[in-house]
């Protein structure tokens, strides 16, 4: 079995980014991946401007730090002020630009208005409280590399310099269907045996969290004909397919062979708990046949392979291993460019954990108000309680028991879903 390090390895080596550029409202990038550096065209600020409300004054004019000065004028943010006298002062508001002249900002809270006059109860160095043309961005510099996946910060800083559009990549089509017969919907009456399909709505949801374009062939019955049939009609228009189920070796377990007439495997079974069984390959796109409602239908989609990732049936095992795998794997191919593998914090183990597996684990835990972490009582692969009690998991290597006060490796959800 491939260690975790050794699996992702495989996967972002073969990631391939999508191709097709669109232009988007920068006002609706946000979640999209960069296709082109981005550079800015103007200074941001403009031009000097205060951070504060008080009065525009010449430092010189109050070293005292107790000067009285006529007030010559009044400036908003917006508007442009007339150039500041000696001895005088100007009352100014939070972005409005220094007039010519002035060289510091006293904050209003360190004068007091008289009349038509302002006591400045402050000496002031030159340059106190402005923001200078350009200190934020200057013009020509690349604000945002190509590669960067979207947040609001980002277009943010985009509409800063005036960008009203971005150039970012297609979003990715993905191709979903979930094995076994065993599976029912949530509002249908559940047979003897039958359990509701939960790993239908958690893939799409993670899916959706990522920004893909999802096509569900929902629940196939468990046949080698019927999974390669969904298989082929899944190739066509997507640029990667994601079952869970069947990836096992029993009799039912239809993907891996599915798949080996389709296309090709090159990843089988990783060393992880849960998880184990992840297939990782490649399905031919045939030349005819039925597409997805909606999928894209030209000849150059059709053309080559769609990626296939088979992820386990058990409910945690799938959640895992998507956000340890799918998740990087995913962002690979929408031309992140980034580090996309997960992060940890080192954090204090409020649990013992005596009994190790030797495959490497992934602990469901909880940050607790001492600053450490509790551990979920049930483990099992089934229990998918225990991920929405948890804010994050534990990486423990393989056949490392774990002492209460050791630290841990800790994977916060929020590193890998945003």
């Amino acid at each position: 079995m491939l260690t975790v390090r050794a699996a992702l390895d495989v996967l972002l080596s073969a990631a391939r980014p999508v191709d097709g550029i669109e232009e988007v409202d920068t006002l609706a990038a946000a979640g999209r991946v960069l296709a082109r550096d981005q550079v800015a065209l103007l200074d941001v600020p403009a031009a000097d401007n205060t951070q504060m409300d008080g009065y525009a004054v010449r430092a010189a004019d109050c070293a005292s730090g107790s000067a009285t000065l006529p007030v010559s004028q009044r400036i908003p943010a917006g508007t442009v002020g007339q150039p500041l006298a000696p001895g005088s002062a100007a009352r100014i508001f939070t972005g409005a630009l220094i007039p010519a002249g002035a060289d510091a900002v006293v904050m209003q809270e360190q004068c007091e208005a008289d009349g038509g006059r302002v006591v400045v109860k402050h000496a002031p160095r030159a340059g106190e409280w402005i923001r200078r043309a350009g200190e934020d961005v200057r013009s020509g510099a690349v604000i945002l590399a190509a590669g960067t996946r979207l947040r609001g910060q980002e277009t943010g800083l985009a509409a800063s310099v005036g960008l009203a559009t971005l150039p970012v990549r297609r979003r990715l089509r993905v191709a979903v269907f979930f094995t076994g017969d065993e599976l029912a919907m949530p509002g249908e009456a559940l047979a003897p045996g039958a359990i509701y399909n939960s790993n239908r709505f958690t893939l799409r949801g993670l899916l959706q969290d990522l920004g893909c374009e999802i096509s569900d062939y929902g629940i196939v019955p468990d046949s080698l004909p019927a999974t390669r049939d969904t298989l082929r009609r899944a190739a066509r228009g997507h640029d990667l397919i994601i079952t869970s189920g069947g990836v096992s070796v029993g009799e039912e377990d239809h993907i891996k062979p599915a798949v080996e007439a389709e296309g090709r495997l090159d990843m089988w079974q990783i060393a992880v708990k849960p998880g184990k069984p992840l297939a990782f390959g490649e399905v031919r796109r045939a030349s005819s046949g039925s597409a997805a409602a909606g999928a894209p239908d030209s000849a150059a989609q059709q053309a080559g392979t769609a990626f296939f990732i088979g992820l386990p049936g058990n409910p945690v095992s799938s959640f895992i291993t998507f956000l340890l795998f799918v998740r990087p794997f995913v962002l690979r191919l929408q031309g992140v460019s980034g580090a996309v593998e997960p992060r940890s914090l080192p954090l204090r183990a409020d649990f013992d954990w005596v009994k190790p597996d030797r495959r490497n684990e992934f602990l469901r835990v909880r940050m607790n108000a001492e600053g450490g972490l509790d551990l979920f009582p049930n483990q099992g692969s089934g229990v998918l309680t225990s991920t929405v009690w948890a804010d994050g998991l534990v990486d423990n290597p393989p056949g490392q028991a774990i002492a209460r006060g050791d630290t841990v490796r800790f994977i916060p959800f929020a590193f890998l879903q945003h």
